[in-house]
């Protein structure tokens, strides 16, 4: 799991730094390195804001393009992870705020608070690294979490499927480690109690990014960046 820069040993930002290195010389392995062990959670940042699985994708691609060619820019003030969630959430929601003006995700109606659920149009997509057994929960689980206004459904994903914890969501959408908390109970009570039950451990495995997603995603990044044969 990805930590922030305060919760890494001396030796963890060390090879962090070792991994930097290498790729700001266009180095391979080590973007590849860094693709790989970031993809499932920028996709699921970006997805949490746009609900579109190709628009999340682009907004991984765009992510990486923008990091892997400004990586002097990077100062180990924050984890590489934090700093590249932050780079994919400000470019899903320069997208957000493009198809829907003035989107915030720090603001919510007081109203919205209050509300149920909001109904959102669902489109399955039919992913070959699910197992049937898994995929009717899955789309359950994913219409579910759709369904939550937008600064609930940040925190959640933060919290409960990427497992980072309160100062590390705090820190990466911007807000206090009490309004990450509120947020999430929020979230919890909007999500229904018996699909909660009932998905269980399958929860982790929601909003899948890996096997050939990951790897023609990668590929398509190395590809613009002119590395590799």
């Amino acid at each position: 799991m990805q930590r922030t820069a305060a919760g890494l040993s001396a030796g963890a930002r060390t090879s962090e730094a070792e991994l930097v290195d290498r790729a700001r010389g266009r180095d391979e392995a080590a973007l590849r390195e860094i693709m790989q062990a970031n993809n499932r959670r920028l996709y699921r940042l970006a997805r949490g804001i746009l609900r579109s699985d190709s628009e999340a994708e682009d907004v991984v691609q765009e992510t990486y393009v923008r990091a892997f060619t400004h990586l002097d820019g990077f100062r180990g003030e924050s984890g590489l992870s934090t700093w590249l969630s932050r780079i994919a959430i400000n470019e899903a929601l320069g997208r957000a705020r493009s198809a829907k003006p003035h989107v915030e995700l720090g603001s919510v109606p007081e109203a919205a608070l209050e509300a149920q659920i909001i109904k959102f149009p669902f489109s399955p997509a039919g992913d070959p690294e699910r197992t049937m057994a898994q995929r009717e929960i899955q789309r359950v689980v994913e219409r579910a979490i759709d369904e939550l206004p937008d600064v609930f459904r940040m925190v959640f994903i933060a919290r409960v499927m990427e497992g980072m914890n309160i100062e590390e969501t705090a820190d990466l959408l911007g807000v206090k480690p009490e309004t990450v908390k509120t947020r999430l109970h929020r979230a919890r009570s909007l999500l229904r109690e018996n699909v909660e039950k009932e998905i269980g451990p399958v929860m982790m495995d929601a909003f899948p990014f890996a096997g050939w997603r990951c790897e023609r995603l990668t590929v398509s990044v190395l590809k613009r960046l002119g590395v590799g044969g």
